[in-house]
């Protein structure tokens, strides 16, 4: 009797729910470069659309098109409209496809939620003028592909990534050694030129040192990108790595040296201890981004991640909201 045929993993229509996500937009606080008017507000002043307050009318300087009538009426006193300037924005896609993100427990390995996520980037950036480039940091070297507009550019991408060669696959892709993440850091800052977004979707499990007050291997170059871009991390999980089960004998196996190591997960003390250090690793990994400036967005492979995306979303657009400054009358 045959054994029956591995399920089917998931296709790019389950990885990129466009009709989830239309109605949502990443919101960009940063200075953005550039002379095309787009979808995005900037914060520079002038010609736009997204109202940005009211204030006195200038005799001899503002147009009479301009004028707020609104607050006119409520003040007596003549008032003009203030718009923010729209730019279009490049954004730049660091994806993370060493081994260690081919594990996964759940419905998704940590590889397919990364290239959800890129999805979701992708369609939340979508818009007049807005380009999407990427670099995908692999076994065998980083791969790039360039800035582009347009939605076949971005479903491209996402089947090169979906599709790509695993550590497991009968002819896996060979080559010398790839960069860690600090050096393909470095290099999406050499071609990133112009201001944007950079969003780096990783495990960020990359030299991260023993001491967990140290700084990491790839903390300066992030810090280096977010001093000139808006930089958004998506940390990717699994479960298992926060925890195990109690499953009696496994063996356990680094994907990235390979090297094995059998464990009795029925020990409470060891699954204890294996928990405590998760979690101050994962703590490690947050402290480094939030002292290098990044947005820290968390999905995991056993949540629903684009609930996940949207309470970003919405958490993020409230705090520029809040954070904006408030010109003319209320």
């Amino acid at each position: 009797m045959s054994a029956p045929a591995a399920p089917p993993g998931p296709t790019l229509a389950d990885l990129a729910p466009e009709r989830r996500l239309r109605r949502l937009e990443l919101t960009v606080t940063r200075r953005l470069d550039g002379l095309l008017h787009g979808q995005l507000r900037g914060l520079l002043p002038g010609p736009g659309s997204e109202i940005a307050g009211s204030r006195e009318y200038r005799p001899g300087e503002d147009e009479v098109r301009r004028m707020d009538w609104a607050v006119t009426a409520r003040t007596t006193v003549p008032h003009v409209r203030e718009v923010d300037a729209d730019r279009e924005l490049t954004t730049w896609l660091l994806v993370d496809a060493s081994p260690s993100m081919e594990y996964g427990t759940a419905a998704l390995d940590k590889r397919e939620l990364s290239v959800a996520a890129v999805a979701a980037v992708g369609f939340l950036t979508a818009g007049a003028g807005n380009r999407l480039g990427a670099q995908v940091l692999g076994g065998d070297g980083l791969r790039r592909f360039p800035a582009r507009c347009g939605r076949t550019h971005l479903l491209s991408l996402l089947r090169a990534l979906l599709h790509a060669p695993r550590a497991d696959d009968p002819a896996p892709a060979t080559g010398p050694a790839g960069p860690d993440l600090a050096a393909a850091l470095a290099a999406v800052q050499r071609v990133a030129v112009r201001r944007g977004l950079v969003v780096v979707v990783s495990d960020f499990l990359d030299g991260l040192p023993d001491d967990h007050d140290a700084t990491t291997g790839w903390e300066p170059a992030l810090r280096r990108l977010a001093a000139r871009h808006q930089v958004l991390a998506v940390e990717v999980t699994d479960p298992r790595e926060l925890e195990l089960p109690d499953v009696g004998l496994i063996t356990l196996a680094d994907p990235e040296t390979g090297r094995r190591r059998e464990v009795w997960t029925g020990d409470p003390e060891l699954r204890r201890r294996y928990a405590s250090a998760a979690a101050a690793q994962r703590a490690q990994v947050a402290r480094a981004l939030r002292r290098s400036g990044a947005d820290h967005l968390a999905l995991r492979t056993d949540r629903d991640w684009t609930a996940d995306i949207v309470r970003h979303v919405h958490a993020q657009r409230r705090l520029a909201a809040s954070a904006a400054p408030r010109g003319g009358v209320a």
